[in-house]
């Protein structure tokens, strides 16, 4: 249900999509992961930029 899912973007990285407090899947919010929608960490290198939130399911 998705009242257990928790949707975190992490600052200056990917979203984290988190059930039960335990990561499922990253997914890629830079836009330059080789693995997309998945983040491969190509964040880093590119230097992405952006603020930390939390995503409310619905």
């Amino acid at each position: 249900m998705a009242e257990d899912l928790t949707i975190k973007a992490k600052e200056n990285g990917p979203y984290l999509v988190i059930k039960e407090g335990r990561v499922l899947f990253a997914l890629c919010r830079c836009g330059h992961s080789n693995k997309k929608p998945y983040c491969d960490g190509s964040h880093a290198k590119v230097g992405f930029s952006a603020e930390e939130a939390e995503l409310e399911v619905k």
